[in-house]
């Protein structure tokens, strides 16, 4: 029987749930969400001003990256994880911005849809009379 005890006493000592552990990490998560609802508060207020579509998208982009950040990081535990596990994420966000860039450097306009103008020659033949 003692041999029991010692086993659960053990695992307790290095699992880390004694209070002030979990007060600190409840803590951590409570900021976090804090600060993410002032980000989506603030996502809301941007998008109330008229601004031009490229700082409109630049601005959503970059409070959209840092909340995702926030969420990965400490929501999903990327901040405790070892450094491979980082690499992959860092290889991952690497593909997609160069994914995104695709349609700018495969196009002279940036976009999928050509211009009209420009796909099909102006009919010139006249009609018979």
């Amino acid at each position: 029987m003692s041999s029991d005890h010692g086993a659960t006493s053990d695992h307790a000592d290095h699992a880390g749930h004694d209070p002030a552990d979990i007060d600190r990490h409840v803590k951590v998560y409570i900021t976090v969400f804090v600060a993410l609802m002032i980000l989506t508060v603030v996502t809301v207020a941007i998008s109330r001003f008229h601004l031009s579509v490229p700082i409109a998208v630049t601005v959503a982009l970059f409070v959209a990256i840092v909340k995702g950040s926030l969420v990965a990081g400490y929501f999903m535990h990327l901040v405790s994880e070892k450094k491979l596990i980082l690499a992959v994420l860092a290889l991952t966000v690497a593909f997609f911005f160069v994914l995104l860039a695709l349609p700018v450097l495969t196009h002279e306009n940036g976009f999928w849809i050509p211009n009209v103008e420009q796909a099909a020659p102006a009919h010139t033949e006249e009609p018979h009379k």
